[in-house]
């Protein structure tokens, strides 16, 4: 499961609106990817799209898209969103990432 604040679902559905998405039937797309200074990178699109190997979850209004073999890297993550002095943007608060960047846009296991 992947869960998501309700700062991070604010923005989300604020975000999706923007681009023409609909949070009501459209889905936030969460992935993992080779690449980044720790060695995987998360990604993270909107999608109107469901594949075969998607797993789909919903909180917080959210419904959220992820491929299998992204989900064994993100089983209980919380997907939160940034306000602070550090910068805007979503913070993946990761509990399988055993090391991650500053910037926390990457994670190693």
């Amino acid at each position: 499961m992947i869960k998501v604040s309700d700062t991070a679902s604010k923005k989300i559905i604020e975000m999706m609106q923007d681009d023409g998405f609909d949070a009501a039937k459209d889905y936030v797309r969460v992935g993992v990817k080779s690449g980044g200074c720790s060695g995987l990178s998360y990604e993270l699109k909107f999608d109107n799209q469901i594949g075969e190997n998607d797993k789909i979850f919903e909180d917080n209004n959210v419904r959220i898209a992820v491929e299998k073999k992204s989900f064994l890297y993100l089983a209980g993550t919380v997907l939160e969103f940034s306000g602070g002095l550090n910068g805007k943007g979503f913070v993946f608060n990761n509990p399988n990432a055993q090391r991650t960047c500053g910037c926390g846009e990457s994670f190693s296991l």
